[in-house]
């Protein structure tokens, strides 16, 4: 069996399939929007989000053709091995990861400006300069590259000294990363925003009887500085237990009643009272569990390296057979699983929201949101059951209203 040629087709086949989603997601921007929606776009507000998704798709194309052909060229003509130096496991895998994890920053930095600096521009979403545009890609590839390569290295240095026992040690490592990463993911927002305390008055006085009411402690709500970015709109919880932090967009505020974003955080405690970001996690543990064990097979296999070009064992291209060839083909099964339990939560923390006498105004909400997002309110269900997290919002509003039908 010749390895490479293997690779090259699985990363041949995992491109037609990316292929295959965008085509199916272009066709639907001539789908007729169902009737329950119609009200959020007008005339104007419709063409210019189909011809928003029309330049999103074309760069969505281009950048999957550029990604597609560079990293081809370099499997093809055995680029990666002229970044190993040499200088043992540790060196030579470390150099080689710097390489490709600048490659990749370098190519997305690229179309990242086309989406926020050139179509979102055009469409009046962005509010970034180029200033902390290029702060915020630099603090992106600072945070990678070093989480990327320490935890190589962590791998590394556990297989020289411990061979195969390390596919349960390092499986237990990932599984508490995980875990950190949700612990630690509001520091690392403030890396890139600036947090304020929400102002006393009738907003945070409803959100913070809302929580109480369902067994929350409100440690802080907090309103972020999207506008710097954007003028799309979003508000999340964070925080493990029972006691969380509110963050809210300075958007959202500007753009939603006081009784609307309180419907939206009447869903979002659906989610916490089912536990359904715990649940989600099971989903990235798995993953992460299967990442070391495609990664652990690579790296015992010895035969591979000399397919691509080396003269032995290289754990950084080790890592980016993983990720580039191995775990594409299992993605899409991973998808569809994650998206069909991600839709029935997303239900049933609206059935919350109903339950909390919120249904009238979630339904304004949400309406509110699709519009400042431009969002496809007449997805394909194909494209819909393999990646959506969320049902398309007609639906939504349809399990909503049935609700408070059953609710009067």
């Amino acid at each position: 069996m010749n390895f490479k040629i293997l690779g090259i087709i699985l990363y041949v086949l995992s491109f037609i399939y990316s292929l295959f989603l965008q085509a199916v997601k272009y066709r639907s921007k001539n789908n007729p929007i169902p009737e329950n929606v119609r009200d959020i776009y007008d005339a104007q507000s419709y063409k210019k989000w189909q011809d928003y998704h029309r330049e999103t798709a074309l760069a969505d194309l281009v950048s999957s053709l550029v990604s597609f052909a560079i990293y081809l060229l370099l499997f093809v003509f055995d680029i990666f091995p002229r970044f190993d130096v040499g200088g043992g496991p540790y060196i030579s895998a470390a150099c080689l990861l710097l390489f490709i994890l600048t490659l990749d920053s370098l190519v997305g930095a690229v179309f990242a400006y086309v989406y926020s600096m050139k179509i979102d521009e055009k469409y009046g979403f962005n509010k970034m300069t180029l200033k902390t545009f290029v702060a915020d890609r630099i603090k992106g590839w600072l945070i990678q590259t070093a989480l990327m390569i320490a935890m190589t290295l962590l791998f590394a240095l556990l297989y020289e000294n411990l061979g195969d026992w390390i596919l349960l040690l390092f499986s237990g490592i990932m599984v508490a990363v995980v875990f950190a990463v949700i612990f630690l993911a509001p520091y690392f927002s403030k890396i890139f925003n600036k947090f304020t305390p929400l102002g006393e008055g009738e907003l945070r006085d409803k959100l913070t009887a809302l929580l109480e009411k369902n067994g929350y402690k409100v440690r802080e709500i907090q309103v972020m500085d999207a506008s710097r970015r954007t003028t799309k709109s979003n508000a999340y919880f964070s925080g493990l237990g029972h006691s969380k932090t509110i963050v809210l967009y300075d958007t959202l505020i500007d753009s939603m009643t006081p009784d609307e974003i309180v419907a939206v955080f009447a869903h979002e405690l659906g989610h916490g009272l089912h536990k359904d970001t715990f649940k989600n996690s099971f989903i990235g543990i798995l993953q992460m569990v299967v990442i070391v064990l495609l990664t652990w097979l690579t790296v015992r296999t010895a035969a591979i390296y000399p397919d691509f070009g080396f003269a032995g064992r290289n754990y950084g291209f080790a890592l980016v057979l993983v990720m580039m060839v191995e775990m594409p083909v299992l993605t899409p099964l991973f998808s569809f699983v994650a998206s069909s339990l991600s839709r029935k939560a997303e239900y049933r923390a609206d059935r919350h929201a109903v339950e909390e006498g919120c249904g009238k105004e979630l339904i304004s909400g949400l309406k509110k949101l699709a519009k400042d997002n431009l969002s496809d309110l007449s997805p394909s269900p194909v494209e819909v059951a393999l990646t959506y997290s969320h049902p398309p919002l007609s639906l939504r509003i349809e399990a909503i209203e049935r609700g408070m039908k059953e609710r009067k």
